[in-house]
């Protein structure tokens, strides 16, 4: 088990202080039973295609972002935001129709503290999927955000699938989020999303 942590402290309420804890930016690389520290900008998943199972990330504010291809599994996703007012843990980057990045958290808990957005529409094609995953209370129930650019709420790929917990509730979320069918959250549910399966290595036994 290995740990990343920026020590910065924590930002006052409104503060622009980006501690960025870790960033990847190269291709096929996968994390097993790590741990990251942060507030804002926690985990920059910059770009290239990458795998985390069994870990823990921590933040306050879009404390997983970049432009990766990235799958998440069975991870704890913790808030540390108490702010007044929403923060995102996520703000991923894909920027155009053809760009094949997107972030998937499969069978992740998200918990903590705050009031907090499942993702932001940092850039105008951002890819977001969750499935199976545990929200709890944490969860504002909007569970999208598009930070005033409402034009990408036509071109932002946000999904749900199967989620549970008292922040799964889907009553009332944004219109622009994707409840999706078995057939729709097909290409998102495994390691064929990152093409894993030639690449990805059971983790090291100790």
């Amino acid at each position: 088990m290995g740990g990343f942590q920026n020590a910065a402290p924590k930002p006052a309420a409104g503060a622009q202080s980006q501690a960025v804890a870790m960033r990847i930016s190269g291709d096929k690389a996968a994390f097993y039973n790590c741990r990251f520290y942060g507030y804002q900008d926690t985990l920059l998943d910059d770009k290239g295609r990458h795998f985390f199972k069994d870990c823990y990330i921590e933040g306050s504010v879009d404390f997983i972002f970049g432009s990766g291809r990235s799958l998440y599994r069975n991870c704890e996703i913790r808030s540390v935001s108490d702010y007044p007012g929403q923060t995102a843990i996520v703000a991923q980057g894909k920027s155009s129709k053809g760009d094949k990045s997107g972030f998937v958290f499969l069978d992740c808990h998200v918990t903590g503290m705050g009031d907090v957005y499942l993702s932001r529409a940092w850039r105008e094609y951002s890819r977001v999927v969750f499935a199976y995953s545990y929200f709890d209370t944490v969860v504002n129930p909007e569970g999208w955000n598009d930070k005033g650019f409402t034009e990408r709420d036509k071109t932002v790929f946000y999904g749900e699938y199967k989620c549970e917990g008292p922040g799964a509730n889907t009553n009332r979320r944004v219109d622009y989020v994707k409840l999706l069918t078995d057939a729709q959250a097909k290409p998102f549910l495994d390691e064929s999303f990152i093409r894993g399966r030639t690449w990805i290595l059971p983790p090291p036994t100790l």
